[in-house]
């Protein structure tokens, strides 16, 4: 899914390090994490001596320490599926559990109360027509993302466990405005229209992609897992932008700098966009990676969440040159397994005597 981007002591084993850009604002994030992973490798770890024991010192010679590449960083797996969701497929993410406990309530509610649904707005394929939507995994429709990422965040504040937070994410100790931040601030959660607004107008500013949003979300739960912080009415807005600031230097290559972030939000500076950053990867432990499977199940539970609560996405008949289209994919697809299963019997050839391969004829009705 999207860029892979990994985080190396040496600058020749990074094909993005090599690029400079001119100007004011932070560095471009592969030379930042870098620079990170540099100061980390130099400042922890344990002392030489002891790195040289262990065998930990540099296969090719040169002298440095091993850094551990993030994938091996992994937890244990009866550790990970209950505390890291960000991290593997199989564990249920945060937000769809947190909208349960409502979804439930009101479908009880509706029950008692013999509330009718109202008009079925749903539209349902039939023998003549075929209804589908715009939005795939691999490009999903970024209006219907955004709503679905902002009410999985609107859930997170609502359903919180607690008011836990760090004085970086404090929009007290660190406006985004120069209006006066009211007292009672914290004590008032955003309702999810508030929460749309703030992040669609990011996104249309920073011209960003629904993938963005999708791994913007992945950042925000894993920050509060690392982290055990809430996401509540004081600190949303800049873990949210924090989490939108690094998900878009991860997704694309040329990614908005945090002094475009100033000209969107004109009243913050590029030392606090800067220092903020700094803190969320310091707390995500430099763990920037998003396998293409969390990614998946987060896309899905977003649909899922979009469903349990009425966001329907656009539906289309299809039509005669998009069936086309689906058709020619699938082709290309049904070729290319042809021509990996015929690979794999070339290498299995002198196993036929052994084992034989039967195949039988699907048969559709």
């Amino acid at each position: 899914m999207g860029n892979t981007v990994t985080c190396c002591v040496s600058p020749d084993a990074s094909p993005k390090l090599g690029r400079a850009r001119g100007g004011g604002g932070a560095a471009p994030g592969p030379e930042r994490w870098a620079d990170a992973y540099q100061a980390a490798a130099a400042g922890g770890g344990g002392s030489g001596s002891a790195e040289a024991e262990s065998g930990d010192s540099d296969p090719g010679g040169g002298g440095g320490p091993h850094l551990q590449h993030i994938s091996d960083r992994e937890f244990p797996d009866d550790l990970a599926l209950e505390s890291n969701p960000s991290d593997h497929p199989r564990a249920s993410t945060i937000f769809l559990s947190k909208s349960q406990t409502d979804v439930r309530e009101k479908r009880k509610s509706n029950h008692i109360n013999h509330v009718s649904p109202g008009q079925l707005t749903k539209k349902y394929s039939s023998c003549s027509t075929i209804f589908i939507d715009d939005s795939t995994v691999s490009q999903p429709n970024l209006r219907s993302t955004i709503k679905c990422v902002t009410l999985a965040i609107f859930y997170h504040i609502k359903n919180r466990d607690s008011d836990r937070s760090l004085d970086i994410f404090d929009e007290k100790s660190h406006p985004l405005t120069r209006e006066e931040v009211p007292d009672d601030y914290y004590k008032h959660d955003p309702d999810h229209k508030h929460i749309y607004r703030f992040v669609r107008t990011l996104f249309s500013a920073a011209q960003l992609t629904a993938e963005c949003a999708i791994v913007t979300l992945v950042y925000l739960e894993r920050l509060l897992t690392y982290a055990e912080i809430d996401i509540c009415p004081s600190n949303w807005k800049r873990i949210v932008l924090g989490a939108i600031l690094l998900a878009s230097k991860v997704w694309d290559d040329q990614a908005v700098w945090n002094v475009d972030y100033c000209q969107i939000l004109k009243d913050i500076t590029v030392e606090d966009m800067n220092e903020m950053e700094r803190h969320f990867l310091e707390l995500l432990q430099f763990n920037i990676n998003v396998p293409a499977s969390v990614y998946a199940k987060y896309y899905f539970d977003l649909r899922s969440l979009a469903d349990d609560n009425n966001l329907s996405f656009l539906l289309e008949p299809l039509s005669k040159e998009r069936a086309q289209k689906l058709e020619a994919i699938s082709r290309l697809c049904e070729d290319k397994y042809k021509d990996l299963s015929k690979a794999a019997m070339r290498r299995s050839f002198s196993a036929d005597n052994l084992v034989g391969i039967r195949r039988s004829n699907a048969i559709l009705s």
